[in-house]
């Protein structure tokens, strides 16, 4: 019998290309299930200075340890080079359950694959999905990311000022390693912005958008007091039945309308596409952010920034949330008297800020923030108990925040 074989090249040519298919859309359907939702993120704060010569790490592994909101059976991950001064190099990424310091559990640990490599490259200013995984990751609870940079990383894309200690490794790739080599902990999240999950049913992410009063400063480091977790815990808790993930898009220093510092991160209209919008499934979103417009401002003798230009950025953010259908709640400014930047005229524009938030209607809801941490005999004040520094809730304060919150907003 004569065999064509022309013909079984081409029966043979067809079913590679029907396989290559096949997989190309179980990878794009993977990421393309709506069932993902962000559970943890975080925002790129540190700018690169103009005299920085980028130098920074290399042939070393940083071990960053995230705290979820809900939990899944299935990850992926977010790296982002958005500051960088060139390409990225990634040696290897694992994920892992925490430990304790910067120990993971071992028989926890997985590789992270990028279209099936343990390698990959992240363009300047750019960001990868990691390819999903199956791994069962349990809500309220630590996750260790950690990440092998073989090469001169230049300057780290990072959120400067976690509130939790991670840890820079002595030289190699110790990314699968349990009890990692540290030569330095660090407060900054570096390259790691966001991790998905999917969870059997089907969940939307509550966005808490601010400066440091969202981020957690003034909490204890490492222990998950920032208000946003404390709201997590008590939805959790007293609303089973409808639950969200909980993601902080907060930056210390961070302003509504301008920048003061390379530490603080653009503002909040220039960077709200990147923090809230581009993660999975946001449908409402907390917005308390603007203290540092007034006090920032007035230092050095100058005029508060206006509340009228406060304002006008509020505006623009709910205008573009709306526009992709979340739901924003206003939360008011808290007390700020005694604070290294308060001036009699800041408050004033404190309190047209808060009149604003209250009774314009223009928010879907209100969250009441002054209200609960202000020292009833003296309402320009933090509770002294609430804070150290007349600015920043301690954990007591930030807990007082998340118990205000009338769950019922949320239905």
């Amino acid at each position: 019998m004569r065999i064509n074989h022309k013909l079984i090249n081409y029966r043979t040519l067809s079913l590679l290309l029907c396989l290559a298919m096949f997989n190309n859309a179980g990878l794009a359907q993977d990421h393309s299930d709506p069932r993902w939702v962000t559970t943890w993120a975080t925002s790129p704060s540190t700018l690169p200075e103009a005299d920085s010569d980028g130098a920074n790490l290399q042939d070393q592994t940083i071990r960053l340890v995230t705290h979820t909101s809900i939990g899944g059976d299935s990850i992926r991950l977010r790296l982002s080079n958005y500051h960088g001064d060139g390409p990225m190099e990634i040696g290897a990424v694992s994920v892992a359950l925490h430990s304790e310091g910067s120990s993971i559990v071992a028989s926890s640990v997985k590789e992270v694959l990028f279209a099936g490599m343990s390698e990959t490259t992240i363009a300047r200013g750019a960001t990868v999905l990691s390819d999903p995984l199956e791994f069962a990751v349990p809500e309220l609870s630590n996750l260790a990311v950690s990440i092998y940079l073989p090469q001169d990383t230049g300057f780290l894309t990072a959120h400067a000022l976690s509130n939790q200690n991670n840890y820079i490794s002595t030289a190699g790739n110790h990314a699968s390693s349990r009890d990692l080599p540290v030569d330095t902990e660090t407060p900054a999240w570096a390259l790691l912005t966001a991790i998905d999950v999917i969870a059997e049913e089907s969940i939307s992410a509550f966005a808490t958008v601010g400066d440091s009063i969202t981020d957690g400063w003034g909490s204890t480091a490492s222990t998950n007091n920032r208000w946003p977790n404390h709201f997590a815990r008590r939805l959790y808790s007293e609303f089973p039945d409808n639950k969200f993930a909980i993601v902080n898009a907060g930056i210390s220093g961070n302003q509504v309308t301008t920048e003061g510092n390379t530490l603080f991160g653009q503002n909040l209209q220039a960077r709200f596409e990147r923090d809230v919008l581009a993660l999975s499934d946001v449908s409402h979103m907390v917005l308390m952010e603007g203290i540092n417009d007034i006090g920032m401002s007035s230092m050095g003798g100058g005029d508060p920034v206006s509340a009228g230009e406060i304002i006008a950025g509020y505006r623009q953010i709910i205008a573009r949330a709306h526009a992709n259908g979340i739901k924003v709640f206003g939360a008011t400014l808290t007390p700020f008297e005694g604070a290294a930047y308060f001036t009699a005229a800041g408050e004033i524009e404190r309190q047209q800020v808060n009149d604003f938030i209250r009774n314009s209607g223009e928010f879907d809801g209100v969250i009441d923030f002054e209200k609960a941490v202000q020292d009833p005999s003296n309402p320009a004040r933090i509770l002294p108990s609430f804070t150290q520094d007349n600015l920043h809730p301690n954990d007591a304060g930030y807990k007082a925040m998340a118990d205000i919150i009338d769950l019922s907003l949320f239905n």
